[in-house]
């Protein structure tokens, strides 16, 4: 029991499938102890689910490593505040949704009183009610099932440049791309690469596997994984499609974008398809389609965000005549700058007034014919 509650403090987010270890809550605080046997369930190990009347064993023996985690999917740990669909076959006044106290009880119509749920498998609690139901009398032979609906601990994030960021819920086996899958995909903008944060679930399961890098007979298992987003959905490379743990964080990351606009002839933002992809002057001026003929070329300028000024951005000075002539170095730019190139109103002038006589002429010939 030390080595529950020391461990406890690192990993009260963790809770998943699997069946529980016997803790005795007389010695930690109700909620605690409640919490405690879902990070166990989660976490591997003697496996031995009290019996919520008695305090019996209902299963013990070694957890497995390698396949122990989908068999732990399959039984998943019931904690506080999960929401249950409890159906009772052919009651339907009973057969709806529930949800689990914050002290891990789950109070039922007709039942004199509350059932305890935290810390139960899916299938031992509907074990637990149907004979609750017989020993009250109520009914004789009831048929139940539990199914977990919501839970906070039973989830994984993704987050960032997907359709649909938010937490989703993972009771079984679950991938990278299946993730991605729910969340509808990446938006357009999404970067090339996606993070993945290792909850304490994935270290614990991950580390019983041999980890997913090795280092000598050592193995390491990094906190953090980066994924090649790109390559994975154009090829589906399976040794990116990596298996998603309760309690870990999918981040889809923004690609990095530059804005061009002024006497260019389109004017927009460009995507810089990597993070570590080089935007520069030169190759922002080419997915521009070139500057204009009346483009003051020499008095172009960066507008970079620079938070220590007083207005927040800086204007940097850009020949892009040098440039362009190879007489000066190419600019590096970075993400979120602005180059904007000015136009020159002479030439503007000159130009409407070249184009004004060139119609002249024109009307002038037709007039003649």
């Amino acid at each position: 029991m030390a080595w529950v509650a020391e461990d406890w403090r690192s990993r009260r987010s963790s809770c998943f499938a699997g069946r529980g270890m016997l803790v005795r809550t007389g010695m930690l605080p109700v909620g605690l102890a409640l919490l405690a046997v879902c990070l166990l369930g989660a976490l591997g190990g003697s496996a031995a689910v009290s019996d919520a009347d008695n305090g019996s064993p209902v299963a013990s023996g070694p957890a497995k490593t390698g396949a122990s985690f989908q068999e732990r999917a399959e039984e998943a740990v019931i904690c506080p505040d999960d929401l249950l669909f409890i159906h009772v076959f052919d009651v339907e006044q009973i057969t709806r949704e529930y949800r689990v106290s914050s002290t891990g009880m789950l109070t039922l119509p007709l039942l004199p009183e509350p059932v305890k749920a935290a810390g139960l498998t899916t299938t031992r609690l509907a074990q637990v009610i149907s004979q609750k139901f017989r020993d009250a009398g109520v009914l004789t032979n009831a048929q139940v099932t539990v199914t977990i609906r919501e839970s906070r601990v039973h989830s994984v994030v993704i987050a960032g440049a997907v359709k649909r960021p938010q937490i989703y819920p993972v009771f079984g086996r679950t991938t990278l791309l299946d993730l991605l899958s729910q969340a509808e995909g990446i938006a357009d903008d999404a970067g090339s690469m996606a993070t993945i944060t290792r909850g304490e679930v994935a270290m614990r399961v991950l580390g019983s596997q041999g980890g997913e890098n090795t280092l000598g007979s050592e193995p390491v298992v990094p906190r953090t994984v980066t994924v090649n987003l790109k390559r994975l959905l154009d090829t589906g490379d399976p040794s990116l499609n990596l298996d998603i743990y309760p309690g870990d964080r999918v981040t889809v990351p923004r690609a990095g974008i530059v804005y061009v606009v002024g006497a260019v002839n389109r004017s927009g933002g460009y995507t810089l398809t990597s993070e570590r992809e080089e935007m520069t002057v030169l190759k922002a001026l080419a997915l521009a389609e070139d500057v204009k003929s009346t483009a003051k070329k020499k008095k172009a300028m960066i507008i970079r965000k620079n938070p220590s000024l007083p207005s927040g951005r800086e204007e940097i000075k850009v020949d892009l005549e040098a440039i362009l002539a190879g007489a000066a170095p190419d600019r590096a730019l970075q993400v979120n700058d602005i180059l904007f190139v000015p136009d020159s109103s002479s030439k503007k002038a000159l130009r409407r007034a070249a184009e004004a006589a060139v119609q002249a002429a024109t009307l002038v010939v037709v007039y003649r014919r």
